[in-house]
């Protein structure tokens, strides 16, 4: 079957690997559908170090697919199902597994396409806990997008910032893909939207999403323009994921007792924090990573009920990886860039 597998610093191939044989117990064998790219294939495309990684490596960190073969013991999936992958091999075992906090496992084995191998072949036998369930109405690029796209977004903007109706958020980099989401699952949620785009092409796609003000930051400082829209009162939340380059600026765009939440840097993994202004405005600083596959559930039934919406910029096949990482890399997308694996799928 082909693999899309990174062989050494920025070169990827499509290659033959051998099937995965029988599932075993508690697994299932998923036809991958469509994989999702995100910023961290860019960084392993890029050769960043990362602890336990050993190359080849098979690519894609958020996919979905279809229910093929049971293994003994598994309940709950049928044949042909479409199902959408959780991107972590978590123990299942630990008592933050069990209460669902599936992304504070206390014994995680790696996160697909980063430390181990990854969505982007044909098939792949995996846990069958990994997988949830698409309803009716869900289509493959939308369970494709549920796992790291829309449930990383729920995760941050719900279980963590607590974001209320009626609230105002700055939601940063409203072209990529989580900020596409972010826009609408806000919106959706009854917020008032200010985002940040790159370009006076992305703006009027924002609107269209559901922003109700967008800001290029390429040509103004978008703290100003966030104060100037609040009044100098400053919005309730801010979804933060470009790192060094806007926190310092984000952290000025926070009303008093606002809440920044952030699952991701960038732009740079380190940054000076205003110690004083951090407690006398009583501001609330909170990380965020991966989702709960409650989260991913949630997102799918948004989808199916039309409340949200994939973004989808591109979809490539295997030979056009190259191209879409390095449409990626210099920030030309507006969401996000898909992958079609199975051949019986039209790209």
């Amino acid at each position: 079957m082909r693999a899309l597998q990174l062989v050494a610093d920025r070169d990827l191939r499509t290659v033959e690997v051998d099937a995965p044989g029988a599932p075993g117990p508690g697994e299932v064998t998923v036809r991958i559908q469509v994989v999702a790219l995100n910023h961290i294939d860019v960084w392993g495309w890029r050769g960043m170090a990362f602890a336990k990684r050993k190359l080849p490596l098979t690519i894609g960190a958020e996919a979905s697919g279809v229910v093929e073969t049971l293994g003994a013991g598994t309940s709950g999936l049928v044949p042909g199902q479409l199902v959408s992958i959780y991107g972590a091999r978590t123990c299942g075992l630990c008592h933050a597994c069990r209460e669902g906090r599936d992304n504070l496992c206390e014994h995680v084995g790696g996160v697909h396409g980063f430390h181990l191998d990854g969505f982007a072949q044909e098939r792949i036998n995996l846990p069958a806990r990994l997988l949830v369930p698409a309803p009716p109405g869900c289509d493959a690029v939308g369970a494709a997008l549920a796992p790291v796209t829309f449930g990383t977004v729920e995760h941050m903007l719900f279980d963590n910032a607590k974001l209320q109706p009626g609230e105002t958020i700055l939601v940063h980099a409203g072209g990529s893909g989580i900020g596409t989401a972010a826009i609408q699952l806000a919106k959706r949620h009854g917020a008032t939207v200010i985002t940040t785009v790159g370009s006076d092409e992305k703006i009027e796609p924002a609107k269209a999403l559901g922003a109700d003000h967008v800001i290029n930051y390429r040509t103004d400082r978008f703290e100003g323009v966030v104060r100037k829209l609040t009044r100098k009162k400053g919005v309730d939340v801010v979804f933060e994921h470009v790192g060094k380059d806007t926190f310092a600026g984000s952290m000025l765009c926070l009303k008093r007792g606002g809440r920044l939440v952030t699952c991701g840097s960038t732009s740079g993994v380190s940054t000076e924090v205003n110690l004083m202004m951090l407690f006398q405005q009583q501001l609330k600083l909170l990380g965020s990573f991966g989702c709960r596959m409650e989260n991913m559930a949630d997102a799918m039934e948004k989808m199916a009920r039309g409340w949200v919406k994939p973004v989808i910029d591109t979809e490539v096949g295997f030979d056009d990886i190259d191209v879409a990482l390095k449409r990626m890399e210099g920030r030309q997308v507006f969401g996000k860039i898909v992958l079609r694996v199975d051949r019986d799928i039209a790209a």
